[in-house]
């Protein structure tokens, strides 16, 4: 199924906390959007495996994403190389977007920004003719993303632009929370973690707001880019 957007994210659960408020906003303009995590997040500290992929589920079907897939990488043992640069490469050229939105450049977990160079690299790799691929018996012809845009995650990394995301911030947090197992639960049995705090949700809407404050924006989502960003009309720079 094609798509005009495809969120990855290494873990289940990335996507909805770093920019699930930015893909909430493309689908009321009437954008499509698809789900890729790489990893079924088996290595997380709480929850399991099948646990947090029905926890997506509900997220997406939430969200209102077109469809959310999995490719089942190693969590935290998963490297760049061809398997797993031809697995993402089948699914770009499955969806076709023109928006890719990966995993934060650097982060405090080293499977992001290793994720970030991996789907880089796979977006690039997409469009080359002479990379063979198919897909269910299909042969795939080649697609690259016009773009490919890396949301920030928990390092203060200084964006490249930010995106309102002040209308639809209690949705955002409302999809956030279909990842029951990940976060505060005063009667959880599990080991805590860097997500499980009490505070942490109060963490992720005064980001956001921090993100939209110098923008003229209540709440706002930041992201990074490779390539510079151009603009046609000074006055669309807010």
């Amino acid at each position: 199924m094609e798509v005009d957007i495809l969120a990855i994210g290494v873990h289940p659960d990335d996507v909805e906390l770093s920019c699930s408020g930015t893909l909430l906003r493309q689908l009321e303009e009437g954008n499509s959007v698809g789900l890729l995590d790489l990893t079924r997040g088996e290595l997380g500290t709480r929850g399991t495996p099948e646990i947090r992929l029905q926890e997506a589920n509900d997220a997406s079907q939430l969200m209102g994403a077109s469809f959310r897939n999995n490719l089942g990488m190693r969590d935290g043992l998963f490297e760049i190389n061809e398997e797993n640069l031809m697995l993402i490469i089948r699914e770009i050229r499955a969806c076709r977007p023109k928006i890719v939105l990966a995993n934060a450049v650097e982060d405090r977990h080293p499977d992001h920004g290793r994720a970030a160079k991996l789907v880089h690299q796979a977006c690039f790799l997409s469009g080359l003719r002479k990379i063979k691929t198919s897909k269910n018996g299909v042969n795939q012809k080649h697609h690259r993303p016009d773009n490919v845009y890396h949301y920030i995650q928990d390092r203060a990394i200084e964006p490249h632009f930010v995106f309102d995301i002040s209308d639809v911030i209690d949705r955002k947090m409302e999809v956030i929370s279909s990842f029951k197992s990940q976060f505060y639960d005063p009667d959880s049995k599990e080991p805590s973690s860097p997500i499980s705090g009490k505070d942490f949700m109060d963490f992720i809407v005064a980001k956001a707001r921090n993100f939209g404050r110098e923008a003229g924006f209540e709440y706002a989502e930041g992201f990074t880019s490779y390539k510079k960003i151009g603009v046609e009309d000074l006055f669309d720079i807010k």
